[in-house]
């Protein structure tokens, strides 16, 4: 595959599934964000800040950069729960919340100006490289990046595909269902 067209079309893929983010976030208040339709169907706060926050965790995996999220953004956000709740139940998670939309979206900015920045500089020898060679670890080998993965292991590419657009699509979707059942439409036809 051409070089360009790989990384190009993956620099755009990402900018606009942040886009969706942006877009879906610039219409909704906490009203909507925080709404509790029943126990087991999880709110849009937990579809946010999960992905935002694994986006930015994924950032850290993939380059050894330090993730945003801190004390002072948590201090700031307010989540009901300071966690991606990757390996929470849902019965934990449907609790989460968000305290400050506003600060949520300033962190939201921050992880994806600084995801967009490294692909921008992302060099097609790049994405070769393994970031988790096999054999996988337990709690990576039941994922599906681990199905998606060749037989070196997880790279730049598997990761930045699986980890950062493929899931943020999955959130984006969760999220759309969410808009639906607070009265707002869907972000895409």
């Amino acid at each position: 595959m051409d070089e360009n067209l790989l990384l190009d079309s993956l620099r755009r893929r990402m900018r606009a599934m942040h886009s969706l983010y942006e877009d879906a976030t610039a219409t909704m208040d906490l009203s909507h964000v925080n709404h509790f339709e029943r126990e087991g169907v999880l709110p849009i706060a937990f579809s946010l800040f999960h992905y935002i926050n694994m986006e930015d965790s994924s950032f850290f995996l993939i380059t050894g950069e330090a993730p945003l999220f801190n004390e002072d953004w948590a201090a700031r956000i307010d989540p009901a729960i300071a966690d991606h709740g990757k390996h929470k139940t849902v019965e934990e998670m449907v609790h989460q919340r968000i305290g400050d939309l506003g600060e949520f979206i300033a962190y939201m900015n921050a992880v994806f100006a600084r995801t967009e920045q490294w692909l921008r500089e992302l060099t097609r020898a790049e994405l070769d490289r393994v970031v988790i060679a096999r054999p996988l670890p337990p709690q990576v080998a039941s994922t599906y990046s681990a199905r998606v993965a060749g037989e070196q292991g997880i790279t730049v590419l598997d990761a930045a595909e699986c980890w950062m657009y493929q899931h943020g699509l999955r959130h984006m979707g969760e999220i759309e269902l969410g808009r639906g059942l607070v009265g707002l439409g869907g972000m895409t036809s």
